[in-house]
């Protein structure tokens, strides 16, 4: 019982460091984005009205949407936009064409995390330097290069993974919502009577009344609830009660406080509006403030970096984007990976982003579009997940998810509005991606079926060679195949010029499928093709590390005996020619074709021993 407690009490502390690290750094900038950034009158039912706002935005998309309702829809225990998608996808299995359409989104969804990515460390790093400028105008210049360095060094200790330092974010980011927890009591206690703000009375008065600007500022209210896809993203790796448990116990009250005491201040002194969060501390605790509040960023941005390493991991896994180089920073911990692609790319996205914009109000003008379109995606996928994999009666589904899509929808509207302003920049981000996702599955798709028009029957073929066989040699080769039954281009290769079988001959394919997990148990199928000949299918998950030495060691008792020291991995080496009337317009078959020139070894992908590969090459058009 008391082992139970202490776990549940670590992975609360790790929830509060990794899940709510974005989320909880938005009071830097939310408030000050409403008031300032949209020219709300300061009149006393405004400010209560928009505090009541902000409470029930928390409160519905966060409290109710989230913790309660999305995070029931595990998939195996994963959550994140990937783990719904794919809960979806098998739920429509039956309905091919609803499916192709429900990937097509949860794909979209997915690219759009990227430019979630590039905007979020961008306006949390700077937001947090900007206290400099409250400490003194003289620091007002090095704020665009101080966030820079920050930048640059968070990315630059990647590679060293974040074992090490990511035992301090839980402690750190406590500290944080003590600290902003204590710096709204303070100016609450001077203003109690802002606590009326509570009632949703005030939130439903300043819509009826002003309908127009609460639909504009809902552009800017969203900033409350950045970091929110974190929660369901993060299940996998501390469990919903966890999570559940920070939110209510820590996060939430945290955050309701500051709103609110930034609210009292704001009642006190409206000049305080040009950054309200800052000028709650005294003078004395500004600078120290301002060092709390850079490593709360820095650790929102972390989390978001990792989320980003791993949902690429999975993408590729899923077959949406070529093989890219995946490092393992943790001996123990195989969740813990590092892409330098990704890392990198996003580094300098993220340069860009903040050189183009140069402050976070210009930056708050960027955010949004993305982040709703994602909530939007994940409440619609929901639906299919309830209606159709968990069987609930129609009216209860649209109950359940139709309140919260016309709340999302409301947010991604108003955020719309914004699009000329920056909103196109996580956009056309997005969009890129989703063109590189869609390009390289179409692409893929059509080799294959390339492959298999040019391929020979395997049963057959092995029955021809047997009929006068060539000289056989100890040891035994693996040939890696994209589809099994048929003959790989390495063997006929290999047949060819070096004119020798191996004595034991293993035709491998490995498969990917829609769910993060598939055990051990379930790993690989072995069907024999007889003459010591094998034709063996490996399963993973989205979230499983293939490994295919590893995967063959269980078949040693069922009938196939591999000696490591003995045994060679063959692969066939396509290069993909693009050809004028292929199946995708000829700038993505360009495309295609580079990218597969581009990707990362599958020798390395697999986990294969480097001393034990042949690679043999063959060209193919598309």
């Amino acid at each position: 019982m008391q082992n139970s407690r202490s776990s549940l009490a670590a992975l609360t502390l790790g929830a509060i460091g990794v899940v709510y690290g974005d989320i909880g750094t938005s009071v830097l900038y939310a408030v000050k984005e409403v008031f300032g950034g949209h020219h709300v009158p300061f009149t006393i039912p405004n400010v209560y009205g928009i505090l009541s706002i902000f409470f029930w935005t928390l409160t519905v998309i966060v409290s109710l949407k989230y913790v309660v309702l999305v995070l029931r829809a595990d998939n195996n225990g994963e959550g994140g936009l990937i783990a719904m998608l794919a809960l979806a996808s098998q739920a429509v299995k039956g309905k091919p064409r609803l499916r192709r359409v429900l990937l097509g989104v949860g794909i979209f969804g997915t690219s759009l995390f990227y430019g979630d990515g590039v905007i979020t460390p961008a306006i949390s790093v700077l937001s947090a330097v900007e206290g400099l400028e409250v400490v003194s105008p003289r620091f007002k210049d090095w704020v665009i290069p101080l966030t820079l360095v920050v930048l640059l060094m968070l990315f630059f200790v990647q590679k060293r993974g974040t074992g090490g330092i990511g035992r301090f974010f839980g402690p750190i980011m406590l500290v944080w919502f003590m600290t902003i927890a204590v710096l709204g009591v303070s100016h609450i206690l001077q203003h109690p009577e802002i606590l009326k703000a509570l009632n949703p009375y005030y939130a439903l008065g300043f819509m009826w009344t002003q309908p127009g600007t609460a639909f504009i500022i809902l552009g800017a209210v969203v900033l409350c609830v950045t970091g929110a896809e974190a929660l369901y993203a993060d299940l996998g790796h501390f469990g919903k009660k966890p999570i559940r448990l920070a939110w209510f116990s820590s996060v939430m009250p945290a955050l309701t406080l500051n709103y609110f005491g930034q609210g009292a201040l704001l009642l006190a002194n409206p000049e305080a509006v040009k950054n309200p969060f800052y000028m709650m501390a005294p003078d004395w605790a500004l600078l120290p403030l301002v060092v709390l509040a850079t490593m709360a960023t820095v650790i929102a941005s972390q989390a978001l970096i990792t989320g980003a390493f791993s949902v690429t991991k999975q993408v590729v896994q899923l077959g949406y984007l070529p093989r890219l180089n995946v490092q393992h920073t943790s001996v123990r911990d195989t969740g813990q990976i590092y892409v330098p692609a990704v890392n990198w790319g996003l580094f300098v996205a993220i340069v860009v982003a903040v050189v183009m914009f140069r402050s976070s109000s210009a930056l708050a003008s960027a955010y949004g579009i993305a982040v709703t379109l994602d909530m939007l995606i994940t409440t619609t996928l929901t639906f299919f997940v309830i209606r159709y994999g968990w069987n609930y009666p129609l009216a209860l589904c649209i109950a359940a998810t139709g309140v919260f899509f016309l709340v999302d929808f409301a947010f991604f509207a108003s955020n719309l509005l914004k699009l000329f302003e920056g909103g196109w920049f996580p956009l056309l981000i997005g969009g890129c991606i989703f063109t590189l996702m869609t390009t390289w599955k179409r692409g893929r798709y059509i080799l294959n079926e390339k492959l298999k028009t040019d391929a020979i029957d395997l049963p057959s073929f092995l029955e021809s060679v047997f009929a006068a066989p060539p000289l056989r040699v100890p040891g035994t080769a693996v040939f890696l195949t994209a589809e099994p039954g048929a003959v790989p281009n390495a063997m006929l290769h290999n047949l060819k010029h070096n004119k020798v079988l191996h004595e034991h001959n293993l035709f491998v394919t490995v498969r990917n499928h829609e769910v993060p997990w598939i055990g051990l148990n379930r790993r690989a199928e072995i069907e024999s093709l007889g003459h010591d000949c094998w034709q063996v299918i490996l399963h993973y998950g989205f979230k499983n590390d293939p490994d295919v030495p590893r995967a063959l060691e269980q078949i040693r008792n069922r009938g196939c005996e591999l000696e490591p020291m003995t045994t060679s991995y063959f692969l066939s080496r396509d290069n993909v020619v693009p050809s004028i009337g292929g199946g995708m317009a000829s700038w993505r078959e360009k495309l295609f074709a580079q990218m597969h020139h581009n990707a990362s070894a599958a020798a390395d992908f697999l986990n294969l021993p480097n001393n034990s590969v042949v690679e043999l090459g063959s060209k193919v058009e598309i």
